[in-house]
């Protein structure tokens, strides 16, 4: 497999995670966000949205949309499983994973940053959007869970989890203030502790500058 990404997006980090969770071997191919490798026609020949990641299978079938891949990989690699099997603990999960991939990552991706600062908005001003939407998703995210688990919602990581980590290293990138969600950082370092998420780390990526 090849995974097409950028060291430090989050959407890419949440395959990583997952992959190597699964020990799933891949290959990876960056793409460079910031000098425009995603609008190159190479690229947009495989994902024609211009967004990355997008998995490329060994038939040369290309999976784009990291929630997409990670149900893919659940349903072809299912242990470790990342879903819960009982159908209302799995639509629990799904909808906090979501919370990142529908609240938080929309309003605070590359090109809504860049459409800011191309409408004259300032570096200070577009930090402050990106760290008041990412303060209100983690609060939400984090009176969501049920108490008394070593991970989001149990003993052992979960697609939340996978989309948690990458969201608090952006967090942890433009400042957000985590005073109050100590729960989600005793998370973080558990699960910084288990080997896939560390060798994940976007700056242990081979594009890492």
């Amino acid at each position: 497999m090849k995974l097409y990404g950028y060291w430090r997006s989050s959407t890419s980090y949440r395959l990583r995670i997952a992959l190597k969770l699964k020990d799933i071997s891949f290959e990876t191919v960056p793409v460079d966000l910031l000098a425009g490798g995603q609008n190159e026609d190479n690229y947009l020949s495989l994902n024609p949205s211009g967004g990355v990641p997008s998995l490329v299978l060994d038939d040369g079938a290309v999976l784009p949309q990291s929630m997409a891949v990670l149900e893919y990989l659940e349903a072809v690699y299912p242990s470790p499983s990342m879903i819960p099997s009982d159908p209302i603990d799995a639509k629990i999960v799904r909808a906090a994973a979501n919370i990142f991939a529908s609240d938080i990552h929309p309003v605070n991706n590359l090109k809504i940053i860049s459409a800011l600062t191309e409408l004259g908005h300032s570096q200070d001003e577009t930090v402050t959007w990106m760290n008041e939407w990412m303060l209100r998703g983690l609060q939400a995210y984090q009176a969501a869970l049920p108490q008394g688990t070593m991970f989001s919602f149990g003993n052992t990581p979960t697609i939340a989890d996978i989309c948690l980590i990458p969201q608090l290293f952006n967090a942890h990138r433009w400042g957000t203030d985590l005073s109050s969600l100590t729960r989600l950082t005793e998370i973080e370092t558990r699960c910084l502790a288990i080997p896939a998420f560390a060798s994940a780390h976007p700056d242990l990526q081979p594009d890492a500058t």
